[in-house]
């Protein structure tokens, strides 16, 4: 059976969302799970918000990583051997073959460098790289990186693709997954310097890379896989969650405000609206992977609810039960 360890000390609302949501991922899902963080807080929550047959363990974590803690004092503490915070003992339970994948809503640069320290990187990859997927016209396309890589050389990007190729069809189930270049033009001669080089780099491998994609042809479906660096990442991932929210705010806005007959028709859209919010949500999905790094690491946000850590889990178990680690593994070692 799967077995996820959740950093029940990520969340903003830390343990409460933490524990909440893998209460509801355990009566849902078919997995073990383990709890790491400060047992005399989330036992009782625990225990009142469990039935006995759910397969949960804790595991104490008398320490935690916050937002607070950057720089030296960060990696410090994600590299020390006997380091007693939740991300470092999680992480070493995968390293040591008691669990299967890593989960944290904690801090994004803690969990990564935490990762980096004690798991280490895939043979051959010099970078790893968040991937979020993207609401499409034609589904989803997963964007990588977005934020753990603001300076990238042409090599990253290849490395990028490369992880992506095998994450969108091993996770994803798409056949010769689509890869393209973020540029500002789809000629292979347009885009900044990193792009042009990068783009004979990746013509050279083996995945299906079809040339420069702009922003706008990622959100229409063009290809499965948007490679770019992170600092581009992260100012298309807050962008276009920021016009997700803006766009169904003014909706919503319009109908509140409107005549009687705006809002009959509000009511009778609610149906296909509802749908269209479940697209845009990112508590649907969780968690993103970190790709790159020895074992599966999945980070969430913050601000999660209990049903984007139940999520989060369970787009862990499907990566492992998908063989994800493994295809990644061949894939970066042979290019």
């Amino acid at each position: 059976m799967t077995t996820i360890v959740l950093d029940a000390m990520g969340t903003d609302t830390y343990p409460d969302t933490d524990v909440r949501g893998a209460v509801m991922a355990a009566q849902e899902y078919d997995l073990d799970l383990i709890l790491v963080g400060d047992e005399k807080r989330i036992r009782p929550l625990l225990e009142s918000l469990s039935q006995k047959d759910l397969s949960i363990r804790i595991v104490h974590a008398p320490e935690m990583l916050t937002m607070d803690d950057k720089g030296d004092d960060l990696v410090r503490m994600a590299r020390h051997k006997d380091a007693q915070n939740s991300m470092a003992i999680g992480m070493d339970l995968v390293k040591n073959g008691e669990a299967d994948a890593f989960v944290s809503a904690g801090n994004t640069g803690a969990a990564m460098v935490t990762a980096l320290f004690r798991l280490g990187r895939l043979k051959g990859i010099n970078r790893p790289a968040l991937a979020p997927t993207f609401p499409t016209e034609t589904g989803s396309c997963l964007v990588l990186d977005i934020g753990a890589n603001p300076d990238c050389k042409p090599r990253n990007l290849v490395d990028f693709a490369i992880m992506g190729s095998v994450y969108a069809e091993k996770f994803y189930g798409r056949t010769k997954p689509k890869i393209g270049l973020v540029s500002n033009g789809e000629e292979a001669g347009k885009g900044s310097s990193l792009v042009r080089e990068t783009y004979p780099l990746l013509e050279e491998t083996d995945i299906n890379f079809i040339g420069n994609v702009e922003g706008k042809g990622v959100i229409c479906g063009e290809v499965d896989v948007a490679v770019t660096d992170g600092f581009t990442g992260n100012v298309m991932l807050k962008t276009s969650e920021a016009i997700a929210k803006l766009v169904t705010g003014k909706i919503k806005e319009a109908v509140l405000n409107g005549n009687i007959l705006t809002k009959i028709g509000g009511l009778l859209l609610k149906p296909a609206l509802k749908g269209v919010r479940s697209a845009l949500n990112p508590s649907d999905v969780g968690a993103v992977p970190l790709l790159g790094v020895k074992e599966l690491v999945f980070i969430g946000h913050g601000s999660s609810d209990a049903s984007a850590i139940k999520n989060a889990i369970r787009a862990a178990k499907e990566a492992v039960e998908a063989d994800v680690l493994t295809s990644l593994r061949e894939a970066v070692e042979k290019k």
